[in-house]
């Protein structure tokens, strides 16, 4: 029912776009760029990306730049109707997690040794084509390099750039493309304005002079790296968004709503307490219902789909004066509960669902074998009354800063929900929660744990990092960054029909996917992952071969967090990957329990994932693993042992994790 309801909106959403388009502006030709666009890159406006020629000067920041994108630069949907960029220009720089996009015409990776997915350590070589320079430290950074697979027109095919573990937040980088090839093995020349700015002085007054003083700094960076000239076809300059830009709005929403509340409980209202007998549900004995009361933070009482964040004279979020949000919940208490008080804990739902998923076969059967009571919100923002919003956002961008922005203040209801469940005078203290004695059925003395799947994963490191009651979470088939997962995914298929009547050219369509990352990161794991383990403990959960969440963004995850891997992870030769897992910090089972975060791969059997930016669709892929681990027994009892006592078990002997297909 929930996929033809889908369909339906999204039907609705191509359609706004195609009435939208016949009276509205010609929107900017692809390969057209004007004023504002950096002059190195003629191809298409705001190439090469990140760029701090997109930035600014400003000593307010703490990164001493701010992000000054001009309405003309921003790539216009087929509507034609201008990008306001205010919630762009926000930012002090670019996204921790951001792909890195250049046009090369021509070029052939294989044929120029760019270093692949399957290679990682490659981009480390002294001579590989691609340097990616951190200049703060001096460091050569990881990444991996592919060219569009999705692209149509092979003159407009994107170089795309994927940090292997994120960029520093705060920190500055230079970029070198060198020795570049095409399919016949020649020399790719670089474009005449690059040649011009990377040459000798250029005389004062020359159009391109204030490039060439830009973009100095950064080559002399490159330079000392050991990037000489020769062979070089394009080099710039980006600069990263300091924690302060990425965690600012939702930290300053967090700390004035808990300011507020003081000591106290989060009001709340029970509105419903169901009892089963065993015959009805052998694993859960009640389901209470109920909504908690939050303040309000967006710019329409109630915050319904489309707000945004309100905000007082300086730009920072405020609360809307008398707006309180009513958050809904479900609780599901296991029939152990009425024999040994049960765990406390939130679920957090998958990819534009709801709460009921509380309800779930897997988070029943987790409630019932290790004594935990769930208790879930919905991700507004994020959640299945946004996906009109959501899918009109790819049809005009305007739209899109309410995803996240809603979605900051659906992690306060979260994190409010969290309170109420373990404040000594909040839900426990409700008759829905105590038996016919009055006794307590949530022992709330050792805290509350956390555990998400797929979209509950990709959130749920926000709300840990956010959370000042949460310290342990379980991130179930999780990744980060929407901006690298949306090509890898097979559930973006529907909306792709949306982006690519609104954006039909490919290589702009990359574009404006790093473009929505950089609000997005406000409202997901990818701009919290820095400090997300600083004073919380993580344990991933992948599935190898997943179709819905890329395993190269969960690797991605564990390198940025510091999650360690259980080894052995696969069988030997199952990975086409010339060193698998690069990058990640081996956990043998020899050194299990463990007490800090980690990763376990759990293998279905299914086939190797892509190692394009595709989705593993189509037959040849075998049986989507997403759903496997939460179904597994053994992955329930790592789980539960992480979220009761911090230890990272082993629960699979001497071999690799495996998890049984489910239907």
């Amino acid at each position: 029912m929930r996929h033809l309801l889908l369909r339906g909106l999204l039907a609705v959403a191509l359609g706004a776009s195609a009435l939208l388009a016949p009276d509205a502006p010609a929107a900017r030709a692809a390969g057209e760029s004007g004023p504002g666009c950096d002059p190195l890159a003629p191809a298409e406006c705001l190439l090469p990306f990140p760029n701090d020629w997109y930035t600014r000067p400003d000593p307010a920041t703490d990164t001493g730049r701010r992000v000054s994108f001009g309405t003309a630069a921003l790539p216009p949907p087929a509507s034609g109707r201008p990008i306001d960029p205010t919630a762009w220009n926000r930012s002090d720089g670019f996204s921790p997690g951001s792909t890195l996009i250049a046009h090369v015409p021509g070029l052939d990776p294989a044929a120029t040794g760019t270093a692949p997915l399957t290679d990682i350590g490659r981009s480390l070589a002294p001579d590989a084509p691609v340097v990616l320079l951190d200049t703060t430290t001096g460091e050569r950074w990881p990444y991996w390099a592919e060219a569009d697979a999705n692209a149509t027109d092979p003159a407009r095919r994107a170089l795309l750039i994927h940090p292997a573990r994120n960029l520093g937040e705060g920190h500055h980088y230079a970029v070198a493309l060198r020795n570049l090839k095409d399919g016949g093995g020649r020399a790719i020349p670089a474009a005449a304005p690059f040649t011009a700015v990377a040459g000798k002085p250029l005389p004062a007054g020359h159009p391109l002079r204030a490039r060439q003083d830009r973009l100095r700094p950064a080559l002399k960076a490159l330079r000392r790296a050991g990037v000489r000239g020769e062979g070089l076809f394009l080099a710039w300059d980006f600069t990263v968004s300091s924690a302060r830009s990425l965690s600012g709005d939702l930290f300053a929403v967090r700390d004035d709503a808990f300011r507020r509340l003081g000591g106290r409980s989060p009001a709340f209202t029970v509105t419903g307490v169901t009892d089963f007998t065993a015959g009805q549900d052998a694993r859960i004995a009640r389901e209470v219902t109920g909504r908690i009361e939050v303040p309000g933070y967006l710019d329409e009482p109630g915050g319904p789909p489309g707000s945004v964040l309100h905000r007082g004279p300086d730009g920072l979020p405020r609360r809307l004066p008398g707006s309180t949000r009513a958050a809904e919940f479900r609780c599901e208490i296991p029939r152990s509960a009425f024999r040994t008080p049960a765990h406390p804990a939130l679920y957090g739902h998958g990819l534009l669902g709801r709460r009921s998923e509380v309800g779930a076969g897997n988070v029943k059967a987790m409630a019932a074998e290790h004594g935990f009571a769930f208790c879930a919100t919905d991700w507004i923002g994020m959640a299945e009354e946004d996906i009109p919003v959501v899918a009109g956002a790819l049809a005009d961008p305007n739209l899109f800063p309410a995803v996240p922005e809603r979605t900051e203040q659906g992690l306060l209801n979260a994190l409010f929900l969290a309170r109420a469940l373990i404040h000594p005078a909040g839900l426990t203290a409700d008759p829905a929660f105590r038996d016919g004695n009055g006794r307590p059925l949530v022992d709330i003395r050792h805290g509350i744990g956390y555990d998400g799947n797929s979209q509950g994963g990709i959130l749920g490191g926000a709300l840990l990092a956010a959370s000042p009651d949460i310290r342990r979470g379980v991130l179930g088939v999780t990744g980060m960054n929407y901006g690298l997962l949306l090509d890898r995914s097979v559930d973006f298929a529907p909306f792709q029909q949306v982006l690519d009547a609104s954006y039909p050219d490919k290589l702009r369509q990359q574009i404006v996917l790093q473009l929505f990352q950089m609000v997005w990161d406000r409202g997901e794991t990818n701009g919290y992952a820095a400090h997300l383990t600083d004073r919380h403990q993580v344990l991933m959960h992948i599935a190898y071969g997943d179709h819905q969440v890329a395993n190269a963004a969960a690797e991605v995850e564990a390198r940025t967090i510091g999650a360690r891997l259980i080894t052995p992870a696969l069988t030997p030769g199952r990975s086409p990957d010339t060193v698998p897992y690069w990058g990640i910090r081996p956990l043998g089972r020899d050194q299990l329990p463990y007490r800090g975060s980690a990763m376990t791969v759990w293998d279905s059997g299914t086939p190797s994932p892509p190692v394009t930016n595709t989705p593993p669709a189509g037959p040849q892929y075998g049986h989507d693993p997403h759903s496997d681990p939460r179904n597994s027994s053994a992955a329930r009892q790592q789980k539960a042992t992480f979220l009761t006592t911090g230890r990272v078990i082993n629960v699979c002997g001497t071999a690799p994790c495996t998890a049984a297909p489910t239907s």
